[in-house]
C-alpha cells in the first residue's frame, strides 16, 4: 500500500530512508533544517567499517571520560554539566560499557556492516547517483607502541573468527602500500574487509537523485511541533508549513532526542562532536588509515585528504575549539614523516555532531506509544557506515515486508 511518509532529517540515514522508501512506492518528503551541505553527514572519514566491531561503550571508556573531563584537548572528552539528560545518559552509557555487553553486541555489529557495504555497492551498480566514490582497499590500523599492538591484536583476532580478512604488516610492509608518504609506525593490521567514499560526493549525488525521482525536499525548514490524534501523528508543524502523514521517520541525528520529547518519547541520546581538516593538494597518502593512539583517521578522498578525529561531549553548540584542532595536527604530523599541514587548511576546520546512544548501537524501529512513529538515529561514529541498511530496514518496516536481519537489538526502547 502507497504511503506518504515524513522524514524529519537529511543526513546520510534520513536520505537513505528516503531512497529505498521511494523505491518501494511510496510518495517521501524530507525536512531538515539546515541546507543538507554540512554537518556529521559531510565531515566524517567516509569509512565502511565491517571491522569495528566494539562499540563506543567498551570497558573502561566511562573512567577514560572522567579521567579526560579537564582535558579539552584529549580524544574523547566530556564536559562536566549537571544537565538532567547528560547525567542519565552518563548513568546508562556506564551500565553498557560491559564485557558481556560488548561480546553480544560484537556480532550483530558485524552483521548490519556487512549488509550496509554490500548496499554501498549495490547503488554504486545501479548508477542512480552517477559514478561516486567508492573504493575496497580496506583500512589500515597503525600503531606505535607495543600497548596498542596488543590491543589491536585481540581485536584482529575477534574479526578473523567472524570470517573476516584482516593481516598484520610490519613497518617494511606498511612501506609498500604507503611509499609515497612514510610513517612512524611500529606496525599495523590491514582489514580487508572495509572500504570508503567521499562523503560529500555521495550525498550531493543522493539529493540529486532523490529530487529527479520525486521526493520532496524541504531545506532550511525546522519542525516546531506535531499533531496527535489517538497515538498516531497526524501533522507535522513546521516555521514554513504544515504537513500531513501517514508514517513519520525520526532521523534527525543529534537533534533527534529534543524533538522526540515533544512527542512524549524519551530517548537516551547525546551530541558527540567530531572535527576534521581537509587538504586539497597532494599529500602522497594513499591508504585510508587509522592511527591508534592519536585516535585519528586520515582518508585519501575525491578532491583531498581528510584528517578526522575526537569524540567531544559538549552539548549541541557550533564552537569549534582549537586546541582539538591542534590536537589532530600534532597527532598527523607525529605519525607521518616529514609532513606538515599547511597553515591555511588549519583555519578551515570542520565538524559534525554524531547522535550518540548509551551503548553505541543505533535505535531503528517503532515505537509503542505511537503506532506511526519510527525512529532512525543514535548510530554514533558508525552513522556513515550503516546509512544504507538502516533506510533499508526502515523501508520494509514501513512496507510491511520481512526484514532482512533482526533489528531487536536496536529497538528504541530497549533497556540499558
Amino acid at each position: 500500500m502507497r504511503k506518504k511518509v515524513v522524514i524529519v532529517g537529511g543526513g546520510i540515514i534520513g536520505l537513505c530512508c528516503a531512497y529505498y522508501l521511494n523505491e518501494e512506492g511510496h510518495e517521501v518528503v524530507v525536512i531538515d533544517k539546515s541546507n543538507i551541505q554540512s554537518g556529521a553527514s559531510f565531515v566524517n572519514a567516509g569509512y565502511l567499517v565491517p571491522s569495528h566491531i566494539i562499540p563506543l561503550a567498551a570497558p573502561g571508556m566511562i573512567n577514560q571520560g572522567i579521567r579526560y573531563m579537564f582535558n579539552t584537548s584529549s580524544a574523547f572528552y566530556m564536559k562536566p554539566r549537571m544537565e538532567p539528560d547528560f547525567l542519565k545518559w552518563a548513568w546508562y552509557f556506564k551500565k553498557s560499557s560491559t564485557a558481556a555487553k560488548v561480546k553480544k553486541a560484537i556480532p550483530v555489529i558485524k552483521d548490519i556492516n556487512l549488509l550496509s557495504k554490500e548496499l554501498y555497492f549495490a547503488i554504486k551498480a545501479s548508477g542512480d547517483l552517477g559514478d561516486f566514490h567508492l573504493e575496497k582497499q580496506g583500512l589500515l590500523m597503525v600503531y606505535q607502541t607495543t600497548k596498542y599492538e596488543e590491543a589491536e591484536a585481540k581485536t584482529a583476532e575477534r574479526v578473523r573468527a567472524f570470517g573476516l580478512e584482516v593481516r598484520h604488516l610490519d613497518s617494511e610492509a606498511i612501506k609498500a602500500l604507503q611509499p609515497d608518504r612514510e610513517l612512524h609506525a611500529l606496525g599495523a593490521y590491514h582489514y580487508l574487509c572495509d572500504a570508503h567514499t567521499t562523503p560529500g560526493e555521495f550525498m550531493n549525488g543522493m539529493t540529486a537523485f532523490l529530487s529527479k525521482a520525486g521526493v520532496q525536499i524541504h531545506r532550511n525548514e525546522t519542525v516546531k511541533s506535531f499533531t496527535v490524534l489517538n497515538n498516531r501523528i497526524t501533522g507535522i508543524v513546521t516555521d514554513k508549513g504544515n504537513f500531513d502523514t501517514d508514517e513519520v521517520i525520526l532521523a534527525a541525528g543529534s537533534w533527534s532526542a529534543g524533538l522526540a520529547k515533544k512527542l512524549a518519547v524519551p530517548l537516551p541520546l547525546q551530541a558527540g562532536k567530531g572535527y576534521c581538516i581537509d587538504i586539497e593538494e597532494s599529500t602522497g597518502i594513499r591508504m585510508p588509515t587509522l592511527l591508534c593512539e592519536a585516535k585519528i583517521a586520515v582518508t585519501p578522498m575525491s578532491g583531498c585528504t581528510r584528517f578526522a578525529g575526537t569524540m567531544e561531549f559538549s552539548g549541541i553548540n557550533s564552537t569549534i575549539r582549537r586546541e582539538r584542532v591542534a590536537a589532530i595536527i600534532k597527532g598527523v604530523e607525529q605519525y607521518y614523516k616529514g609532513f606538515r599541514i599547511p597553515e591555511q587548511y588549519r583555519e578551515r576546520a570542520k565538524y559534525g555532531l554524531r547522535p550518540v546512544s548509551p551503548d553505541g548501537l543505533p535505535y531503528i524501529g517503532r515505537v509503542s506509544t505511537l503506532k506511526n512513529l519510527l525512529l532512525a538515529t543514535g548510530h554514533a561514529m558508525m552513522g556513515w557506515s550503516l546509512g544504507p541498511v538502516t533506510g533499508k530496514l526502515i523501508s520494509e518496516l514501513v512496507s510491511e515486508k520481512k526484514l532482512s536481519l533482526d533489528i531487536s537489538p536496536f529497538h528504541p526502547e530497549r533497556k540499558f
